[in-house]
């Protein structure tokens, strides 16, 4: 028998969460978002009203207030949204151990095991959609499929609070004319090159040669078409099993423009400390570094770059990105956000192959400098002490005492 997969998605979660504190809030338009002095500014949900009103996820606030000017926007309480989430999974788990997070918002549930068949699968997400509207105040859409990636399509196709099962009679009827990017991971960028190829639909996607997209987008094109196939058979992790870490990353929108190469060269030495920091606190050294860059017209590029050694040195890092930033970016318009990430894990204790062309003291002193300075940091504070560079500019210094604004932990993704 098929799988029997749903994916439980909690519809517009910080504002529905927020209206069970604000009820007088409910039938006006209304936002979570950021902070728009710092210019982290940007709409995180909003609830029916102002999607009404064309508000989109993601888009500045001030583009959002243009549309409704009577827009009420609350600031995001992350700690009170991790509470609902966790009430929700404790939920789940009365169903299936089988249950994988995915965000704070959305899990899939694995329940092959707790029903004896597909249309059983329904009526379980429908049950599931009860229990958390009667239990939690907030609704949720459920997709119902034998494979993840169609349930969370399900859980998208209709919304607010709604049950949508993609089954074997009828998947590519309602399916392949859907357009490409409502397929889970197609994002912008992919479908752009994707529509390159004349391909508009996932039916589109499933008829296309595997060669021909393996030849335009490497290893994940097959897996791509696989997806549009319906032939995606990863598994629903076991709830409370942790994958091996595969990156550590921050990003940020920073307080002003970056115009200049010092600019980027200033920021990228705070989320360089940030992310060797978290390395030497995990016991890793990395090889890989990654840089993320978006400029004023919200176009965003990535570039990777793989180190002669593993390090999770600082200054090391940070001269990686800043090199990749230079080799890669021409300053045809200014800066709105960097991000830095680095990959390729090595856990501490491991033996490593080292350099005859490379001051290995040298490297050595660099290692314990920032492990005194990281208990210092703890004990003090981020501030205590700080390289001379992020004098420079007070605005973009402020960031090092912690004012940075990172990904909330859930924003980060399993690779």
């Amino acid at each position: 028998m098929d799988r029997i997969i749903l994916h439980s998605d909690c519809n517009c979660f910080y504002a529905s969460v927020e209206m069970l504190y604000h009820p007088e809030l409910r039938n006006r338009p209304f936002a979570v978002g950021g902070d728009p002095r710092r210019r982290h500014g940007i709409i995180l949900t909003k609830n029916q009203p102002a999607k009404d009103c064309g508000i989109k996820t993601g888009e500045a606030l001030w583009q959002a207030r243009r549309k409704c000017p009577d827009l009420a926007v609350l600031p995001p309480r992350f700690a009170l949204y991790r509470k609902f989430s966790d009430r929700a999974r404790q939920l789940y788990l009365q169903y299936t151990d089988m249950v994988e997070p995915f965000g704070l918002d959305e899990a899939w549930l694995d329940v092959t095991g707790s029903v004896s068949s597909p249309r059983e699968g329904v009526r379980l997400a429908d049950e599931l959609r009860c229990r958390v509207h009667q239990e939690l105040g907030i609704t949720v859409s459920v997709g119902v499929s034998w494979n993840k990636v169609f349930a969370k399509l399900g859980s998208d196709y209709k919304k607010p609070n709604a049950t949508t099962a993609f089954l074997r009679d009828n998947w590519k009827s309602r399916i392949w004319p859907l357009p490409v990017s409502n397929l889970l991971f197609v994002g912008r960028a992919t479908q752009q090159k994707l529509l390159e190829y004349g391909v508009h639909t996932i039916g589109d996607l499933a008829a296309m040669p595997p060669k021909v997209l393996q030849a335009r987008f490497g290893k994940s094109g097959p897996l791509l078409w696989s997806y549009a196939n319906g032939l995606d058979t990863s598994p629903v992790e076991r709830w409370g099993s942790r994958s091996a870490v595969k990156s550590i990353g921050n990003s940020t929108t920073t307080p002003r423009d970056l115009t200049c190469n010092t600019d980027v060269k200033v920021v990228f030495l705070v989320l360089a400390d940030s992310v060797a920091h978290r390395l030497r606190e995990q016991g890793f050294s990395a090889r890989t570094v990654s840089i993320s860059v978006r400029d004023t017209h919200l176009h965003t590029f990535t570039r990777q770059h793989t180190c002669p050694q593993y390090t999770n040195i600082t200054r090391e890092i940070a001269e990686s990105a800043y090199q990749l930033f230079c080799s890669n970016y021409h300053w045809s318009l200014p800066v709105r956000s960097v991000g830095i990430t680095v990959s390729d894990l090595l856990p501490a204790g491991q033996n490593i192959q080292t350099s005859l062309f490379r001051d290995e003291k040298k490297r050595m002193r660099a290692e314990n400098l920032d492990a005194t300075l990281d208990g210092l940091k703890k004990r003090y504070g981020n501030a205590c002490v700080q390289p001379a560079v992020l004098l420079e500019d007070t605005q973009l210094s402020g960031t090092s005492s912690g004012s940075i604004c990172a990904l909330p932990p859930a924003a980060e993704k399993k690779n």
